[in-house]
């Protein structure tokens, strides 16, 4: 039924019906079409773009990156000494030289104690840099957390890199009938926008799941999708047999496979390169050492019990250190060390 402007009158005077014909006009305006802000392939690729600006070049661009690994793995250590090496413009990894800049690290499972020791730890002889923000306490995403690290972001000369440690520590709680994807990329997405927005890294430090090993290690992040479909570079912290691997792989870095060694006495991390290379390498060491202890020559099988190797691989490399020259046969199925002469049959059972 429509309203009687005699009887709104009446009820609530001249601004009553003034409020009611506003109201009216305000359902009848028609909405204001939606358009698409477009460009050409032309005209992109007649763009200039500066290059992907890094914190630690190689690892860490502007931009939202997840670095995961099971706990105790070291993460927390590496994150640190990038942190430091940011912060007073040092090196990271032993040998990346990276550009200085305001850092803040959000050590929200430790204690002041525990971080002057690491500090202390990573750095004895030089001066703690002061460039290096850390605190404890944060509040959570969505109750002030967002708002606390953009006041800290305004107060500093040059903010370059936001670690924070753990993402579940400022995590927002998931809505109620929230999916589990939903939540996790709208709990992860103020940090991308605060870096897009202030062209800043922020690193976040998140954990992986307990399921065995998977084929892809970025499976193994905790959590949904919505969180590592958010960030623009994902990092996975694996140890295992073989050593310690630092995956990678996002939209503005190369994929990355590194192996990494960690001094537990200095606290930090190495980069000992790319980690098939090494993992080759270590393998090779061993053969050539189990040839070298060895009185005689021995195939493959033996080389395999001695050292531990598995038996494809074995004889997949003592082809090629044959090739390099780096040992010979001697006799069908058995191996030696180049120029050492000594040579039996084949016992080993190849």
């Amino acid at each position: 039924m429509k309203a009687d402007p005699n009887a709104t009158a009446v009820a609530g005077g001249p601004q009553a019906v003034r409020r009611e014909f506003d109201r009216k006009v305000q359902l009848v305006r028609p909405r204001p079409k939606l358009t698409l802000i477009t460009t050409t392939a032309a005209a992109l690729a007649a763009q200039d773009f500066p290059p992907v600006a890094f914190v630690v070049p190689g690892y860490v661009a502007e931009g939202l990156t997840v670095i995961a690994g099971r706990p105790k793995t070291g993460k927390s250590w590496l994150a640190l000494g990038w942190a430091a090496a940011v912060a007073s413009g040092g090196v990271a990894f032993g040998s990346i030289e990276v550009e200085a800049g305001d850092v803040l690290y959000l050590a929200l499972e430790d204690n002041d104690r525990r971080l002057k020791r690491r500090l202390e730890q990573m750095m004895p002889d030089a001066a703690k840099p002061a460039r290096l923000h850390l605190t404890t306490h944060c509040p959570r995403l969505g109750a002030g957390g967002i708002e606390a690290i953009t006041e800290w972001c305004k107060g500093v000369k040059r903010p370059r890199l936001i670690v924070v440690d753990v993402f579940g520590k400022i995590r927002p709680d998931r809505r109620e009938k929230e999916n589990l994807y939903e939540a996790d990329y709208r709990a992860i997405e103020p940090l991308k926008t605060l870096a897009d927005e202030l062209k800043l890294a922020v690193l976040v430090i998140h954990h992986t799941n307990k399921r065995d090993e998977p084929y892809d290690p970025f499976d193994a992040v905790s959590g949904t999708t919505g969180l590592t479909g958010a960030a623009d570079t994902v990092l996975v912290l694996s140890r295992s047999s073989q050593g310690t691997t630092l995956y990678g792989r996002g939209r503005d870095i190369e994929d990355i496979e590194t192996a990494l060694s960690f001094d537990k006495i200095t606290g930090l991390w190495t980069a000992l390169g790319n980690a098939s290379e090494v993992q080759r390498s270590d393998e090779r060491s061993k053969l050539l050492h189990a040839l070298r202890s060895s009185v005689a020559p021995i195939g493959p099988r033996e080389l395999s019990a001695v050292t531990g190797l598995k038996d494809g691989n074995v004889r997949r490399l003592l082809g090629k250190m044959v090739a390099n020259g780096e040992i010979e046969k001697a006799g069908y199925g058995c191996y030696r060390v180049s120029g050492t002469g000594n040579s039996r049959g084949n016992t080993s059972g190849d």
